[in-house]
């Protein structure tokens, strides 16, 4: 029997969530690393069992990453830390904000986005790292400044048809891709304002959110930035201001269907002075024609003044059909579509501040399903 796992990083720990595909109620259990800020998750499905990966903080112990291949039944750590600054950096880790298995195209591969802002890659999936050279030095880096959260690489996307081609997002340097495994790296912000720099176009230095591939094409990207919501049809080259039907433009997180090419999620915050839902309201936007038009997604959710922020990493969907869409906020609320968005219902509440969301359908032996 299919079912569906969701993981919840949240301020206090990681909480694990578990059900039925298509029916069923959830079981959580948790927090796992208690007392520890989870900001970065992923479930990695490429192996004969799923690894789960988890950057825990620990505010004693500093920061780590765990691996669990039973489902969070026991952890490992290694002995030696797994993302470490070379000592010639001069840098020191202060948080990982994201963990990203590749896909089949490298099968052992997942990437780390650290504060300060790096790239890490592993080839024995997530156990040990190392520090992507080209980037962290890249000409551009002595002007990169730190946003209002810190300068770090959160964002890390793949291409399945390519292991060469990778694209990452920090704040607040904008998007750099590379098309060589990473031995050079270009900026990717063309079209993409800064609307807190004196130049509103720089090649560099926007304040980007996320960003999120299509699932019809894998050119096409989804940018939540700090203002502005854009899609690229060249995988970054050019970028279109899709924003003009919500309520608000500014937001953190950004999601796209896990199969329908066209279709994306945001979540809406008032501004980057009031960082709370646009309008005091609790919606999910959705577009289905690639940023042409937006709808509100509320069916279910509060209908009164609410003021729970959903951050980056904290809207996701899972891989099933119909797909399931989930997110968590600051609230400590966790909210989850088996509908792909139409109606919703709340999981959990009074969690601590809520992270980073994943989740992701397994079959009956531990791998993929869906």
């Amino acid at each position: 029997m299919a079912e569906v796992l969701l993981l919840a990083g949240t301020r206090k720990g990681l909480f694990i969530g578990r059900r039925e595909a298509g029916a069923g109620a959830w079981r959580f259990e948790g927090p796992h690393f208690n007392a520890q800020a989870v900001y970065a998750a992923a479930i990695d499905r490429r192996g004969p069992a799923p690894r789960l990966l988890v950057a825990g903080d620990s505010s004693h112990w500093g920061p780590s990453v765990f691996t669990s291949d039973d489902l969070g039944a026991s952890w490992q750590e290694p002995a030696a830390p797994a993302v470490r600054f070379p000592q010639d950096t001069g840098a020191s880790l202060e948080r990982v904000w994201q963990l990203h298995p590749a896909g089949p195209e490298a099968p052992d591969v997942v990437y780390a986005g650290t504060e300060p802002a790096a790239l890490f890659r592993s080839t024995d999936r997530g156990r040990s790292f190392e520090l992507v050279r080209a980037l962290w030095e890249h000409p551009t880096r002595k002007s990169w400044m730190p946003g209002g959260g810190g300068e770090g690489l959160h964002t890390v996307l793949t291409d399945p048809a390519d292991p060469d081609a990778v694209t990452v997002a920090v704040s607040t340097a904008g998007v750099f891709r590379t098309l060589d495994g990473g031995a050079s790296w270009a900026p990717s912000n063309r079209g993409v304002s800064a609307v807190f720099l004196p130049d509103r176009h720089p090649e560099f230095g926007q304040c980007v959110h996320k960003v999120v591939q299509d699932a019809g094409d894998r050119g096409r990207l989804y940018l939540q930035n700090h203002w502005g919501v854009y899609r690229s049809d060249d995988a970054g080259g050019q970028w279109t201001d899709i924003g003009g039907g919500l309520p608000s433009d500014f937001g953190f997180a950004v999601a796209a269907h896990p199969h329908r090419p066209g279709t994306a999620y945001v979540f809406p915050l008032n501004a980057d002075s009031d960082r709370v839902p646009a309008e005091h309201r609790c919606r999910v936007f959705r577009t289905r024609d690639a940023g042409a038009t937006w709808e509100p997604l509320t069916r279910g959710l509060p209908d009164g003044d609410h003021y729970g922020t959903v951050l980056r990493d904290a809207l996701c969907t899972d891989d099933a059909d119909p797909a399931g869409i989930y997110f968590g906020n600051r609230n400590g609320e966790l909210y989850a579509s088996d509908d792909e968005g139409e109606s919703w219902n709340l999981l959990a509440e009074h969690l601590p501040d809520v992270l980073c969301v994943r989740a992701a359908v397994l079959d009956g032996r531990g791998s993929t399903g869906g």
